[in-house]
């Protein structure tokens, strides 16, 4: 499906629904011009240092299930639509997957299996389907510090039954000290980067905020011979959205559409032009387009709001 005349990746991240993906659940993604999906099957692990994750499972979201991703993808394809999928895990309470941790070798060993069965059962899929990316994990810091050679070991097994490209979403702080990208095709970022203190940052704050990591991020693209993709990237649309982008703090109760809108537009002039750059995918995007965001949301998708008329503006103009 690969189209030659596309010159970035212009993803958005699909989240999960109870049911089947539709012709008019697409039309969204087409009129921001759209030509990336992010499909995120769900496992679930009990606590950050329980060592078997469960997935597949009747109570879960359709569109979370091997069913339920395989359909989506089918549709998406049938619409031009190219994707990556992204196999995520879930700790029940909430906690952040970075500080998974196991207590014990057996426990190491038990993780390390539930969790390759979990990511392979994802790769066939991602094979029978001619999925373009396939993402390896994401955001696991703490089991890629204390495994690195699984990771490599799981990488090789991933190639024995997917062929796609692979990636691996690592957190904004994180991605230096991935040991593997060598064995990858691109460099995943989920691009949380802090680039400014104020409450509602100006386009040209965004963009003078973006030039520590930019430079970060070409000198470590070329140090790798990799391009670096944006696995997640995105804006709460609430006051001081862009001094810890990463946070999804109930408790963060403002409004500050034009935070948001100013945040992509900096962005979008920032990195996307860069030759190191692939692409990204913005977080996130839900399938009942018409029922979410809007002008009283402060969360992360920008449906419904002015900072679509940026994305889709930008998507629209990033062709060869």
């Amino acid at each position: 499906m690969q189209n030659s005349t596309i010159s970035k990746i212009n993803g958005v991240s699909l989240v999960a629904a109870p049911d089947s993906l539709s012709h008019k659940n697409v039309a969204s993604l087409k009129e921001v011009n759209a030509n990336y999906v992010t499909v995120m099957p769900f496992g679930f692990i009990r606590s950050l240092s329980h060592p078997e994750i469960i997935y597949d499972q009747e109570r879960q979201w359709f569109g979370e299930t091997r069913l339920g991703v395989t359909q989506y993808v089918e549709l998406l394809h049938n619409n031009e639509i190219e994707v990556m999928m992204k196999p995520q895990i879930w700790v029940w309470n909430g906690e952040y997957t970075g500080y998974v941790e196991m207590a014990s070798e057996a426990d190491w060993r038990q993780l390390e299996e539930t969790y390759k069965n979990f990511i392979l059962d994802f790769a066939k899929i991602a094979e029978a389907k001619s999925i373009e990316i396939f993402c390896i994990g994401t955001e696991l810091e703490k089991f890629i510090e204390h495994r690195p050679d699984y990771w490599r070991e799981l990488i090789a097994e991933v190639k024995k039954v997917y062929n796609g490209k692979l990636t691996y979403a690592a957190n904004w702080d994180e991605y230096s000290r991935v040991p593997f990208w060598d064995a990858l095709d691109y460099i995943g970022v989920d691009a949380y980067f802090p680039v400014s203190e104020s409450e509602t940052p100006t386009v040209e704050e965004a963009i003078a905020g973006w030039g520590r990591w930019k430079k970060e991020l070409k000198d470590f693209s070329e140090k790798e011979n990799k391009k670096i993709l944006f696995a997640e990237y995105g804006y709460r649309s609430v006051n001081f959205s862009g001094k810890e982008p990463w946070k999804s703090d109930r408790e963060m109760t403002s409004v500050n559409l034009e935070a948001q809108t100013n945040l992509l537009e900096g962005l979008y002039q920032s990195i996307w032009d860069e030759n190191w750059f692939a692409g990204g995918f913005l977080w996130k995007w839900f399938v009942l387009n018409e029922k979410v965001g809007g002008p009283d949301d402060n969360q992360f998708t920008p449906q419904n709001k002015p900072a679509l008329r940026v994305v889709s503006k930008f998507y629209s103009t990033q062709k060869e």
